[in-house]
C-alpha cells in the first residue's frame, strides 16, 4: 500500500502561503513564485537584522560626535581620551548620556581631554 503525502504537503504549503500574504501579484498566489519570494524575503530579513546593529552604531557615533563638538573636541580624540582614562562605557550609553544628561557628559569630555593631552 502506498502512502500519499497530501496532508504534509498541504501543511507545508499553507505555512509558506501565510508568510507570502500581502506580497505583490502572483508572488502571493502561485506556489513556485511564493516559494522563491518567501525564501528570498527570509534571507533578506536575516541580513537586515544584522545591518540594523551597524545602523544604530552609526547613529550613536553621530550623536556623540555632535555633542563632543559642542564641547570643542572631535569624536576621535574623545574616544581615545576615554580609553586612556580607562572609561569603558559603550557608544549606546555615551549617546544616551549626550542626549539626556548633559552635565555628566561634559564631565566625561573634560576627563577625555585631560587624558588625551
Amino acid at each position: 500500500m502506498r502512502i500519499k503525502s497530501g496532508v504534509t504537503t498541504r501543511r507545508h504549503k499553507k505555512k509558506k502561503f501565510k508568510l507570502a500574504k500581502g506580497f505583490y501579484s502572483d508572488k502571493s498566489r502561485k506556489w513556485r513564485q511564493v516559494k522563491q519570494a518567501v525564501e528570498r524575503s527570509l534571507a533578506v530579513s536575516y541580513v537586515g537584522r544584522k545591518d540594523r546593529k551597524g545602523d544604530f552604531r552609526s547613529l550613536w557615533i553621530t550623536r556623540i560626535n555632535a555633542a563632543c563638538r559642542e564641547h570643542g573636541i572631535p569624536y576621535g580624540r574623545f574616544i581615545s581620551g576615554l580609553k586612556k582614562a580607562g572609561v569603558t562605557l559603550n557608544r549606546k550609553m555615551l549617546s544616551e548620556m549626550a542626549i539626556r544628561d548633559g552635565a555628566s557628559f561634559k564631565k566625561l569630555v573634560s576627563l577625555a581631554s585631560g587624558g588625551a593631552s
